[in-house]
């Protein structure tokens, strides 16, 4: 069995394929595919396949996709663009016989007010109308993406954000990238997971004052959660030199998060993992260590 991995010079790729070899996979059946392949040179020197695939690019997938039996689809970086490059990525996949597809989405992709989700609600439909087989894997939020609220905390004791009570289910990168691995590989990769919708997330859900708590235990300095009103956020967001789809963007985000929109904690990452998942404070302290 040979797998794709898209995305691979991303981080959730990479810590997959490095998964897929920790878990026994041989070098030769894994294909690693990305943009920038110089980023992931060193797998091909360990019998990896690595191959340029640009979603923006359809003449790079099917090359890719070439001989594979499952595709892990990890979904791509650009907002507005993803449903137009998933569908070349699913068109190149059906193509090249391609049996089965795992697609990273997004929590309660088909029901939620998120603002990410309507490119990865798209997404699934795609995948539910095109025949293949499907395993949707709806990650929550990485835990890394509050590198940037301890660098603000560094520098300012605060964490400031329109949130309110709002709490949020992440997990690590690593956590997701091994609940993929196993979903991909595992002991049940036998078809238990064919045609199955998985919300994944990590074991707590937290408040922002519980990640100002974290970040003053990584940073050893006093953090405090200061709350503002999304048309504060948005008025400081353009003063630090933020355009207004950007700044938009980060307020509509906190405001679905005061909704309750990433606070669904449920048990199904740990029970891929077999261990729970990574700690807020663990997970900052790693990512705060690597962003060094």
């Amino acid at each position: 069995m040979s797998v794709v991995v898209t995305g691979a010079t991303g981080h959730l790729g990479r810590l997959v394929v490095e998964g897929l070899l920790a878990a026994g996979v041989a070098p030769g059946e894994i294909v690693a595919g990305g943009r920038r392949t110089e980023r992931i040179a060193d797998l091909a020197e360990r019998g990896v396949r690595v191959v340029t695939l640009d979603y923006g690019q359809p003449g790079t997938l099917g090359a890719a996709f070439a001989g594979a039996d499952t595709v892990l689809l990890v979904s791509g970086s650009e907002v507005g663009q993803r449903v137009a490059q998933h569908t070349a990525a699913i068109e190149a996949a059906r193509a090249a016989g391609v049996r089965r597809v795992v697609y990273t989405s997004a929590p309660h992709a088909d029901t939620t007010a998120l603002v990410l989700a309507p490119e990865h609600r798209a997404t699934e439909e795609l995948l539910a109308a095109s025949g293949l087989v499907v395993t949707v894997l709806r990650n929550n939020w990485y835990t890394e993406n509050y590198v940037a609220a301890l660098q603000q905390a560094a520098e300012t004791g605060e964490v400031v954000a329109s949130v309110g009570d709002g709490r949020v289910a992440s997990a690590t990168r690593a956590d997701f990238a091994a609940g993929a691995v196993a979903v991909l590989v595992g002991p049940g990769a036998d078809g238990r997971y064919d045609g199955r919708t998985l919300e994944l997330s990590g074991d707590v859900a937290w408040t922002h004052d519980e990640l100002a708590g974290a970040a003053a235990e990584v940073l050893g300095r006093p953090v405090t959660f200061r709350r503002v009103t999304p048309d504060e956020q948005r008025a400081a967001l353009l003063a630090a030199g933020l355009d207004e789809g950007t700044a938009g963007f980060v307020v509509a985000l906190d405001q679905n998060i005061a909704a309750g929109d990433l606070a669904d904690a449920t048990d199904t990452l740990r029970t891929l993992l077999g261990r729970p998942t990574t700690p807020l404070v663990d997970g900052l302290r790693a990512a705060w260590t690597s962003a060094d």
